[in-house]
C-alpha cells in the first residue's frame, strides 16, 4: 500500500516544474520583444460636415392647417354687392364727416357700407353729448356711439379714455381701478368691450397689405391659470412654470407695423394660425421675405400657405409617374436666425437658408442696408412687455387665462400702430413751425407705423380710435 506522503511529494514536484516553465517563458518574451514601442494605427480624419443646404425635394402631402380646412368645409358667404353711392347735389357741402360710419339696421340696403353718402347728421337728441345720424335709405336713426365702448355708458367719456390709456401704457388692471376709484369689474368690462370693437377695427384697417419682408417671433408669457372654485391662488402660483403661453407676433421692419399679434401655446397649430392670419391681411399674390428664429414649425406653417403642387420630371422611361410634390412658391424667400445659448445667455447665432437663394435674400435686404436678422421683432417684444402689464418680468399682474391676454394684446396692437408715434419714424419738416412761448421751433413731424405704411395720414387720438367702428365685410378704405 502506497503512503499518502508519496502523493503529496508528487504534487509539490509538479508545482515546482510549472513555476520553472512559466519563468522561462516570460524571460524569452522579454528578450525577443523590440526596444521601440509599436506605432499606433493612424486615426482617420472625420469627414467635414457641409454647410450647404440641400435642395428641398417637396412633400407628398400638403401640411394641414385647421383654419384652412374650416374655410374649405364652411366657406364664408361673399360680401354683398355695394349699392350705388348717393349722387351729388347742389346743396351746401356737409360740415359733418360721416365717411367712417355706416347704417347698422338689418333691413337697410346700405347696411355695413362706408362712404356712400347716405348718412346725414341730425343734431344732438335731447341735448345729449352724442350726435345722431339719419340714414336716407331706410329712414332709420342711430347714435354715433353705436357699436362702440361708449354706447349706453353712464360714465364720462374722459374717464373711459383715461382708464384705457393707462392700460395701454402698461399699468395693471387692479392698479388702474385703484387710481381712478373704479370697480375692478368695470375696468375689465370696458377692456373686453373695447377689444371686441378694436378687433373689427384692425380687420378693416389692415387689409390688402403689400409688404416686402416680415419678421416673425414668439415671446414667453406666464398665465395665472386660476379658475374660480377649482384652484386656489397659492396652488396657481406654484403651477406658473407648468402653464406657459407664448405671444406670437409678425412685424414689418420697414415701417415697424405690427401686422399680427396673438397668444397661445408654442405648437405647430399655433404657428399655422399665425401664418394664416398673415395671409388674410396680405394682398393677393404678395409673397414677402420671411425671417424667423430657429423654431422648426415655422417652416411647416409657411410652406402650407405659400406652396403649390408641382409634378416632378420622370427619371426613367418606363414605370409609374412620380407623385406630385408640394413645393414652395418660386418667389418665396425664407431664412432663419439660429441662436446659441450657454447657461441661459445668448453667445452667438448662425444663419440658415430654408427657401430661396442667398443672393435673392441679400438683394431684398440690401435696399435697407440690412443683413439677415430678427432684431426688429425682438425689440418689439420689449415694447409689448412695457405696454401689457401681464407680460412684464416678475410681476403680480398675471392674466387669468389666454382670453384675457388676447384682449390686452388687441388693445396694444391698435395703440402701437395708429396712436403711439415712434421716434425712429419721425419725419423732418421742410419749414420749422414756431411753438407757443419761448420754446424752440418744431423740427419734426410725429409718425406712427400706420402712417409709415401709408394706411393713414395723421396720428389718431384714443377717442378717435374708440369712436371708430369696423365694417362687417372688406371694402375700400376711406382714409
Amino acid at each position: 500500500m502506497v503512503s499518502p506522503l508519496f502523493f503529496y511529494q508528487l504534487v509539490l514536484l509538479a508545482l515546482l516544474w510549472l513555476f520553472v516553465i512559466l519563468h522561462l517563458t516570460e524571460t524569452n518574451r522579454a528578450v525577443t520583444a523590440p526596444d521601440t514601442p509599436a506605432e499606433p494605427e493612424p486615426v482617420k480624419p472625420k469627414r467635414p460636415r457641409s454647410n450647404e443646404s440641400k435642395p428641398f425635394e417637396g412633400l407628398t402631402q400638403k401640411p394641414p392647417c385647421a383654419l384652412c380646412e374650416r374655410d374649405t368645409a364652411h366657406p364664408q358667404t361673399p360680401p354683398p354687392v355695394p349699392p350705388d353711392p348717393m349722387p351729388p347735389t347742389n346743396r351746401r357741402p356737409r360740415e359733418i364727416d360721416t365717411s367712417r360710419h355706416f347704417c347698422p339696421h338689418a333691413g337697410c340696403e346700405y347696411r355695413g357700407w362706408l362712404g356712400l353718402g347716405k348718412l346725414r347728421a341730425n343734431g344732438h337728441p335731447s341735448g345729449g353729448p352724442w350726435r345722431q345720424f339719419h340714414c336716407t335709405s331706410c329712414q332709420g336713426y342711430f347714435l354715433e356711439t353705436h357699436g362702440t365702448v361708449f354706447h349706453g355708458q353712464q360714465a364720462a367719456v374722459e374717464l373711459i379714455v383715461r382708464v384705457l390709456a393707462y392700460l395701454a401704457e402698461g399699468l395693471g388692471i387692479c392698479a388702474t381701478a385703484r387710481v381712478f376709484e373704479v370697480a375692478l369689474t368695470t375696468v375689465v368690462q370696458w377692456l373686453v368691450e373695447a377689444a371686441e370693437q378694436l378687433r373689427a377695427f384692425s380687420a378693416s384697417f389692415l387689409c390688402d397689405l403689400h409688404l416686402e419682408q416680415l419678421q416673425l417671433d414668439e415671446g414667453y408669457a406666464v398665465l395665472r391659470e386660476c379658475k374660480a372654485g377649482e384652484m386656489s391662488d397659492e396652488e396657481a402660483i406654484k403651477r406658473l412654470e407648468r402653464s406657459p403661453s407664448w405671444v406670437w407676433t409678425a412685424l414689418d421692419p420697414t415701417s415697424t407695423l405690427l401686422v399680427v399679434v396673438d397668444g397661445g401655446s408654442r405648437t405647430v397649430a399655433m404657428a399655422q394660425r399665425g401664418v394664416h392670419q398673415l395671409v388674410e391681411v396680405l394682398a393677393p399674390g404678395c409673397v414677402p421675405l420671411f425671417l424667423t428664429d430657429g423654431f422648426k414649425e415655422y417652416r411647416t406653417a409657411i410652406l402650407a400657405h405659400f406652396g403649390h403642387w408641382r409634378q416632378p420630371e420622370r427619371r426613367q422611361d418606363k414605370g409609374p409617374r412620380p407623385k406630385p410634390r408640394w413645393m414652395p412658391l418660386p418667389a418665396l424667400l425664407y431664412a432663419q436666425v439660429v441662436k446659441s445659448y450657454r447657461r441661459q445667455r445668448l453667445v452667438g447665432g448662425t444663419h440658415r437658408l430654408v427657401f430661396g437663394t442667398q443672393l435673392a435674400i441679400e438683394q431684398v435686404l440690401a435696399a435697407c442696408g440690412w443683413t439677415i436678422n430678427t432684431a426688429f421683432v425682438e425689440r418689439l417684444h420689449l415694447d409689448i412687455r412695457q405696454r401689457v402689464a401681464a407680460l412684464g418680468r416678475r410681476v403680480t399682474t398675471l392674466c387669468q387665462g389666454e382670453e384675457g391676454l388676447r384682449d390686452q394684446l388687441v388693445w396694444c396692437h391698435v395703440y402701437h400702430n395708429v396712436v403711439f408715434p415712434h421716434a425712429s419714424l419721425r419725419q423732418p419738416l421742410r419749414i420749422p413751425e414756431p411753438t407757443h412761448g419761448s420754446g424752440s421751433a418744431k423740427m419734426w413731424r410725429p409718425c406712427t407705423p400706420a402712417m409709415a405704411a401709408g394706411l393713414t395720414d395723421h396720428v389718431w387720438s384714443l377717442t378717435e380710435v374708440l369712436l371708430s367702428r369696423g365694417p362687417p365685410w372688406p371694402q375700400p378704405q376711406v382714409r
